[in-house]
């Protein structure tokens, strides 16, 4: 049996208006019934580039070689205008304008929902989804979230992650038990995470450190109400960790709180939210997949992190980990940040200007900027040759970005 490792996979979770892309795991929520983005659809190119690990081919080019700097994901055939994006542990996602869904890199266990357990170097289509707004990666499972607002998962199911009441493995995609009107979705590894229109998050899936936020430890094939919460806008999905953004901009967290990842000061796990310290005007959230790391943007373009830093993912310029939010920072600071993400050990932001920059692990290159030495960084650095970059997302070991070539 597969076990649930501590370096669990968090995902970003894109929400789109129709099928249009998002910037970044966690924008703010709609008040419509569907998923919102930031502006109308337009016509053109919008590729998608990767960087870092690639023994599973989980970059997408055709390849298992590991890359240092941005390569582009290929063999997307009529696939050129990508909305929106997401990573697993080891598989890519995206949107096409069209709502279809594609996956590829690992598949051991139909993580890339084509019904087949065989991996694919490029990319394959999600079987059987239409109209999909928004995708999320797990550890070895894929989410979507459609415009009806229903919510469908595929892949491994050993602690009900699926959702669809079982415990049984899906090759392709089937439908989360229970839930409509959802308008945001994001992963845990093993933890699925649903955003309502009411403003209520559901969990589903592996439980051992409290991550249902249900104020129970026993694992859910069925999605539960995560307690005390209302009025959220955006979620986000750690190692054994869940986030969730209100609308009054304060960010809250549940779950393993080992190394701080709860950002309250402690390291005392919880089972049901607890608020992050010194957070306020917050716009957007993420979680790091596999480094017990948080991470928020604030409205004034100033990126935060907080848990876990022993390679430096919390890009503050120490290795010291820390139970409460610290600025991430640069040489001239880390400014005008418009997205975030985080993968295994490394944090990643889009700054207004379309640059990208990462920080933290690099062992394999995914920090994007030509060399794997030093095998970190405790500050930012600029991920090589990309501009015009849209919407970021971390998997393991690996970078995704998409870039807008609409107006070239």
């Amino acid at each position: 049996m597969l076990r649930p490792r501590r370096l669990g996979m968090g995902t970003v979770a894109l929400a789109a208006a129709g099928i249009v892309a998002l910037p970044a795991a966690a924008t703010a929520a709609p008040t419509g019934g569907t998923a919102s983005g930031l502006r109308p659809p337009v016509a053109g190119s919008s590729p998608e580039w990767s960087w870092g690990y690639n023994g599973l081919g989980h970059l997408g080019n055709g390849t298992t070689t590991n890359s240092a700097v941005p390569v582009r994901v290929t063999g997307l055939t009529g696939l050129t205008q990508v909305v929106g994006i997401a990573a697993g542990r080891y598989a890519g996602y995206a949107v096409h304008r069209d709502g279809t869904a594609w996956a590829w890199g690992y598949n051991a266990y139909g993580q890339l929902g084509n019904g087949t357990i065989t991996n694919s170097a490029v990319p394959v289509r999600v079987s059987g989804l239409t109209r999909v707004v928004a995708l999320a990666g797990g550890s070895v499972n894929g989410y979507a979230l459609r415009q009806d607002g229903t919510v469908w998962s595929w892949g491994y199911n050993n602690y009900g992650q699926l959702g669809n009441g079982t415990t049984t493995n899906s090759r392709v995609p089937v439908r989360v038990v229970g839930l409509d009107r959802v308008i945001a979705i994001a992963s845990g590894g093993t933890t699925g995470y649903a955003l309502r229109q009411d403003g209520t998050v559901w969990a589903w899936g592996y439980n051992d450190e409290g991550q249902l936020g249900n104020g129970t430890t026993a694992n859910s094939p069925l999605p539960v109400r995560v307690l005390g919460l209302h009025g959220v806008r955006a979620i986000a999905g750690g190692q054994e960790t869940g986030y969730a953004l209100r609308r009054d901009g304060t960010v809250w967290a549940w779950g393993h709180n080992n190394h701080g990842q709860l950002g309250n000061g402690t390291v005392v796990s919880s089972t049901i939210p607890v608020a992050i310290r010194n957070l306020s005007e917050v716009t957007a959230i993420a979680a790091s997949s596999e480094g017990n790391s948080g991470y928020a943007l604030r409205g004034d373009g100033t990126a935060w992190a907080w848990g876990l830093n022993n390679t430096g993912q919390l890009g503050n310029g120490t290795d010291d980990t820390s139970l409460v939010p610290v600025q991430v920072t640069g040489s001239t600071g880390l400014v005008g940040v418009t997205a975030i993400s985080a993968g295994s050990f490394s944090g990643y932001a889009v700054r207004r200007d379309g640059t990208v920059w990462a920080w933290g692990s690099n062992f394999f290159g995914q920090l994007g900027n030509g060399t794997t030495t030093p095998s970190f960084s405790l500050r930012p650095v600029r991920v090589s040759g990309v501009a015009r970059a849209e919407a970021i997302a971390g998997g393991g070991f690996s970078g995704y970005t998409l870039v807008n070539t609409w107006d070239r």
